[in-house]
């Protein structure tokens, strides 16, 4: 039998990757302007792929396109993280309990290595600081076994990173990093003890005290 051939990453995907984690690392902060001449020149491609990339990074939310050859990193705006919110408050505890229901072996292994070594997110955290917490975060959702699920909470979280970013430029102090570690241990814990009704109630409170809520009432002064 054949081996499967692994799809080539394209030159847009290369873009894709790389202006995405200048978004999400605060490299390019809210309302700086890309110009895209310049950015292409710095990756090694030309317009037409980063063109491509931009596309894809304004149906996430993460940049506006204008008429001529710059872009602009989208603004934080408190409408927005109030609706990611509403919507993480719903769909996260959801995805904990089904995850307590649902999860596998592997899901639990997944679950527990990505637990290790995470720690609450510093100030000015780094791209693999996100990344990290990320992977813990979707080793819950992926243990839940609902695609449209996985899919939608991919996106809100996508689109949350830059919040949680702006949160952090205030330093929410020990006390509050070693709840969200605490947390964390606790959530991992009832999911893979099948512990569903627990799971929920401990994704609520992580949600309610998260980086997001902290955000939002500063987006508001």
């Amino acid at each position: 039998m054949a081996e499967p051939v692994t799809p080539l990453t394209t030159k847009s995907d290369v873009a894709y990757d790389k202006v995405r984690e200048k978004i999400l690392s605060g490299e390019f902060p809210p309302g700086s302007v890309i110009n895209q001449a310049t950015l292409a020149r710095s990756i090694g491609i030309s317009t037409t792929p980063l063109r491509e990339a931009l596309r894809r990074l304004k149906a996430e939310g993460l940049v506006e396109l204008g008429a001529h050859r710059d872009a602009k990193v989208t603004e934080l705006r408190a409408e927005e993280n109030r609706d990611l919110l509403e919507m993480r408050r719903s769909l996260d505890p959801l995805a904990a309990s089904l995850a307590a229901q649902r999860r596998t072996k592997e899901d639990i292994a997944e679950i527990r290595a990505s637990l290790e070594g995470l720690r609450a997110m510093p100030g000015n955290p780094d791209y693999e600081h996100l990344l990290h917490h990320r992977r813990y975060h979707r080793a819950i959702y992926q243990a839940a076994h609902n695609d449209l699920l996985i899919e939608a909470l991919d996106s809100l979280w996508d689109k949350a990173d830059r919040y949680r970013r702006f949160a952090l430029e205030v330093d929410r102090g020990p006390e509050a990093r070693a709840k969200k570690d605490e947390e964390h241990r606790m959530l991992a814990e009832a999911v893979i003890a099948g512990d569903s009704d627990g799971a929920a109630a401990v994704m609520t409170e992580h949600i309610d005290t998260s980086l997001a809520t902290q955000a939002t009432r500063r987006l508001l002064r």
